[in-house]
């Protein structure tokens, strides 16, 4: 029989509580907070380690398989879980889990022309999210973060990317260092900037590749344009000269993918 909470004055309940809300709690302790059923086993393919999963019997739709799960599982009522959750539709599961360290050395891949994006400073959890999404729906090779203002294992990040924070190969790490992996692995940069650039659909994306794209605010940093192979834009017809961030690179992105399938 399952340990049962009822109170929100539990001691895991709070410490949860905290970590959905506390960046440096997150990374003190080395834990964050998985809510939803899709969420959760995108993790699990991903072997992020469990510590806890607090199931609510009163809606928890047997999409999982609770006794195959190497960790403590907990019942918690109604009232709890609603306290808990950002969600209705989570299917009634939330659980803990150990973070990893995304670090370049981490990233591996199973092709000699990788395909890559780098983001530089962002600091939305929707505009993270929808770039996961994009990364996600293309299957590039790896999304890095540089000099992130925003934990990546905020619980904002996770619901926007609907769980595919899980399904990226992730990595985080300052300018320059970013800038010197993909020097050491011969992968060109293109930077996606407006000064002294040429149209995205001159240039031919099939080699190595890393799109880079900044802030609609900043945009990118003097340092990405000086070491770009090519500074690139995407035409615009209308007033605006910017898109939002995700737009932007789902556009580049998808135009590699093009060129790729037909090379």
């Amino acid at each position: 029989m399952r340990k049962h909470i009822s109170s929100l004055s539990n001691p895991l309940i709070k410490h949860l509580l905290l970590l959905q809300k506390k960046s440096r709690l997150r990374k003190t302790s080395g834990e964050f907070v998985i809510e939803g059923i899709q969420e959760l086993t995108y993790a699990m393919e991903a072997r992020y380690s469990l510590k806890q999963v607090l199931v609510c019997p009163d809606i928890f739709e047997e999409d999982i398989s609770l006794d195959a799960l190497d960790c403590e599982v907990l019942e918690i009522s109604k009232a709890v879980f609603e306290k808990i959750t950002y969600r209705s539709s989570t299917g009634g599961v939330i659980a803990v889990a150990d973070s990893k360290e995304l670090t370049l050395e981490k990233l591996k891949f199973e092709t000699k022309s990788p395909l890559i994006l780098v983001a530089e400073a962002p600091e939305k959890p929707g505009n993270i999210g929808a770039l996961l999404r994009t990364s996600d729906a293309a299957r590039l090779d790896a999304v890095i973060i540089a000099n992130p203002k925003t934990d990546l294992y905020n619980p904002n990040i996770i619901r926007s990317s609907v769980g595919t924070l899980f399904t990226n190969s992730i990595a985080t790490g300052t300018t320059s260092e970013i800038i010197d992996y993909l020097k050491k692995h011969n992968i060109q940069i293109f930077a996606a900037a407006l000064q002294d650039s040429s149209s995205y659909l001159e240039e031919a994306f099939t080699g190595p590749a890393a799109f880079v794209v900044g802030t609609e605010h900043e945009g990118l940093s003097e340092h990405w344009r000086s070491e770009a192979y090519k500074i690139i834009n995407i035409p615009m017809e209308g007033k605006v000269d910017s898109l939002n961030v995700s737009v932007s690179a789902a556009i580049l992105i998808f135009e590699a993918k093009r060129q790729r399938l037909n090379s």
